[in-house]
This record gives structure tokens, sequence and C-alpha cells, in this order.
């Protein structure tokens, strides 16, 4: 017979061992159920693993500038041995979960290991692992947070080699002399120029026509440049149509008919839920779908909640802990607001950081919406101007003319996701374009560009729809002059 407890989630990342613990912590019998590492793929693949990488890369690029600016460096060495020991001693403690398990168990919960599967309503059976064969009745009911997994293209060969994941870039105990990239999205990008910059020969092919085709076409053209510039190959419109390994080296064939060869050879070409084997058929759902659909208290049938990953909203992890905090509430009983992705964040850690939140001009426009867009460049701004090496970037925002508010922002540069936090507020509170524009913008800061590009959007009233952008910002004088 089935074990009779409070809740059962299955799949312990960020957003299931955070609603697992809250449940746990309101004092009720909860098992969570993970099959690989309590924590996801957030702490020992994805976040935080790959921003020491980047850190680490940043600060190679950061020695590379000293030059004309603070004196002379003789000799930039890099070494990924570091890297490598600090992603395995602090990142994952060699990946195990040792510690975010004892976290959840010390919060009263029940931590089982295996593959959980609803069999009926509020029941779930766990198979495999050191928990399988179990069987859990849930009272109150499941949460399921089964994360994504990488989106493999269906390119001829390429399931007959050993390719990189973006698990296999993260646990690398050496940087390879040569690697292929395919994706030009934020994961591609992100470990392609924290490879080059450790020495790495990088081509990146992207099937779309620009770099980050999710996000502003400024945004795109603004890294092609900076990557270009730092010597790796772009391949952009250019879609893979095989792929083989040969001795120790990877070809991967164009549709153009060009070769490209590499040591290694990265797939970062997005990700993808997988509902199947979750056994959504029992509760009347469909295991093929995209996702799985939610209403705003992240109930997708009675006494069954998602969130994360599999609800379709983003693959980020703030946007898994925001849902794990509904679906708590709604589990509970207690009252709150329902999910709202209008100010959705995302920041892509390239450098120039790319940071952006709500629509891109694009998406507002296909909503129907009458846009208006404005534009400032970080290099023409006082900050940016002191700044110098290292300096590209650019604001963009993105506004509903007809109700006078922003419903997107682009920051970009050295500080790029931070200054989207303000952007952030603008749009999740709804406030008017014109009181941004009365606001106090402290003085020399990067965020300072914001008030730049509200001053090209106020020159663009007269003509709403106008198409094109222009760069335009004389904040910065010879002088650094307001």
């Amino acid at each position: 017979m089935a074990e009779q407890v409070d809740a059962v989630v299955i799949g312990m990342g960020p957003g299931g061992e955070h609603v697992a613990g809250r449940l746990a912590e309101a004092g009720l019998s909860v098992v969570g159920v993970e099959a690989e590492l309590v924590g996801g793929e957030c702490p020992y693949w994805g976040c935080v693993p790959s921003k020491m990488m980047i850190r680490a890369g940043n600060l190679l690029a950061e020695a590379r500038r000293v030059p004309g600016m603070a004196g002379t460096v003789r000799q930039v060495v890099p070494d990924w041995a570091p890297v490598a020991a600090r992603i395995r001693d602090e990142a994952t403690d060699d990946w195990n979960d040792r510690v975010a398990a004892d976290r959840f168990t010390g919060k009263g919960g029940r931590l089982v290991r295996g593959r959980g599967r609803l069999t009926g309503p509020r029941c779930v059976a766990v198979e495999g692992g050191e928990g399988g064969g179990q069987e859990f009745e849930a009272r109150l009911g499941v949460v399921l947070a089964t994360g994504s997994r990488p989106q493999i293209p269906p390119v001829p060969g390429l399931a007959d080699v050993p390719y990189w994941t973006n698990r296999d870039a993260v646990s690398a105990k050496e940087a390879p002399r040569s690697l292929l990239v395919l994706g030009g999205g934020a994961i591609g990008l992100e470990v392609a120029q924290v490879y080059a910059r450790f020495g790495t020969r990088v081509t990146i092919v992207e099937a779309a026509d620009r770099l980050v085709p999710g996000e502003e076409p400024e945004a795109g053209a603004l890294l092609a440049e900076v990557l270009g510039r730092e010597g790796l190959v772009l391949r952009t419109g250019a879609r893979a149509a095989a792929v083989r390994h040969e001795g120790d080296a990877f070809v991967l064939t164009l549709e153009d008919g060009t070769d490209l060869t590499g040591d290694q050879l990265l797939v970062a070409t997005g990700r993808r839920v997988d509902l199947t084997g979750l056994g959504l058929e029992t509760v009347g759902l469909d295991p093929g779908a995209r996702s799985l659909a939610v209403d705003g208290r992240m109930q997708a049938a009675p006494g069954l909640w998602g969130v994360g990953d599999v609800t379709g909203h983003g693959a980020f992890t703030h946007v898994a802990m925001y849902e794990a905090e509904i679906a708590v509430r709604s589990v509970l009983g207690e009252p709150g607001p329902k999910a709202d992705y209008r100010a959705l964040p995302r920041v892509t850690f390239t450098d120039p950081e790319v940071g952006a939140v709500g629509l891109t001009e694009h998406q507002a426009r296909e909503k129907g919406m009458r846009v208006r867009t404005g534009l400032s460049r970080v290099p023409s701004s006082a900050r940016g101007w002191i700044h110098k090496a290292g300096n590209e970037g650019l604001v963009k925002l993105v506004e509903d003319a007809d109700r006078g508010v922003l419903v997107g922002a682009t920051a970009a540069g050295p500080a790029g996701g931070e200054v989207m936090y303000g952007l952030a507020v603008a749009v999740q509170a709804e406030v008017p374009v014109e009181s941004l524009r009365h606001m106090i913008f402290a003085y020399p800061t990067f965020h300072r560009g914001v008030e730049d590009a509200l001053a090209d959007l106020r020159a663009r009233e007269s003509s709403p729809d106008a198409q094109g952008l222009s760069g335009g910002s004389s904040s910065r004088g010879r002088h650094g002059a307001l």
C-alpha cells in the first residue's frame, strides 16, 4: 500500500527544493524525489559554476586592458587549473549534494533517491535509485519540478559523436585548443567567450541571422562586434548539415559545404522540457505537450502543481524560485498574487553583459502595440567615457506609446544586468515614462544612460511608429560634462 504523506515534490532543483523545504518548515510531511543531485542544474552545471568561469575570463580581459590606462602588463598567462579547482571545490563539492540534501532534511523533509512518476491523482511511484519501489499518496498533492534538458538538434551524425553539453564545458579540467560552438544564444556565447579568453580558438555557428536571436538586434550586433574583435569566428545564418569525429577532431559540415574543425564540439542550441515518463496521462494530461500548462497559482490539475522550467515560462533559476513561492501559497491555501511575467528579467553574462526585461521591440509590435523606442550608447555617456577600455554597451527602451509606459528594456554594458534592475521595476510597476524623465539619475553612473535613452525616446514622440534607432547621446563631453 502507498504511504500517506502531505505532499510529494518530484524534482529537487532550485524550484522543487524551495517548495519542499517551505512546506516542510510549515509542518507538513513532505517527500522530495530526486534522481540526480539536490539543487539541480544551477549550482552544479549552470548558473554558479559558469559564472565562476566568466569571472575568471573577465579578470584576464581586464588585465589585458591595463596598457594605456594603468601601466604595463608584461605578460598575461591564462591557467584553467584554478578555475576547474574552484568549480570542483567551492561550487560543487566535487558534484556531491550532501550539503543540499542535509539542508532539506534539516527542515524536516524526507529525501528519496530515484525517479518519480504519477500513477494517478496525488499518487507517486519511485523508480530506480535507492528509493525505487516506494509509493506515496499525497493528501494535499504533488508538485512537478523536473526541469529541462539540452535540446539536441537532429543533425546527421551528431548522436554518434562525443559532443559537449553545458555540463561537460563546466566540468572540463582543461581548456581545449579549439572549440566549435553550435548555438549563439546565452549559454553558447558565455562559454565561447570564456574559453576564448583562456586561449581556445573558438568558432560559433548560429542558424539565425544574428547572435542572441531572442533579444534585441542591437544587442546581437554589439556582441558580434566585441566577440569578433576578441578573435572568435562567427558564422551566423549558418546551419549544420552533418557532424563526424575523426581521430581527435570534430568536423562540422555546414549546409553551404564548408567544413569546420575543432578539438571539442559544444551543443548549446537551447533547452527543452520532457514530460514523457512522468505519468501525466494518469491524471488526464498530455505527456507529449511542450510544457506543463499551469494557471496563475501554478496548478495544472486538482492536486497537481508545476514550477520551474517544466512550466515553459523560461529556463531561469529566478523564474523557478518565483513560481515556487506561488506554488507554496497555493498548496497551503494562502492568499497572494498570481504569477505575472510582464517584467520577466534575463541576463546574458557575456562581456559586455546583456540585461533585458519584458518585451523586445519586435514582440511589442507583434502584440499590436503602437511602439516607440529610445537608444543610448554607453561609450557616449560620462561613465562610459571614463571607463574607456571595455566600455561597449547600450540602453534600449521599448514604450507602449498609447499608455506611456515601458513594456521592455535592454541594458548592455560592463554592468548591464545591474542597470537592468531599475528598468525591471519601471516595467513591473508601469511607471509613466514622463515620471522616469523627472527622476534624478546619479552622476556619473552607468544607469545614467537610461536618462539618455529617455531623451532619445522623447525625440521620437512625434513619430511613434518610426523604424530604426539613433545612437545619440551628447552627455559626456571631452571632460565628462553632464
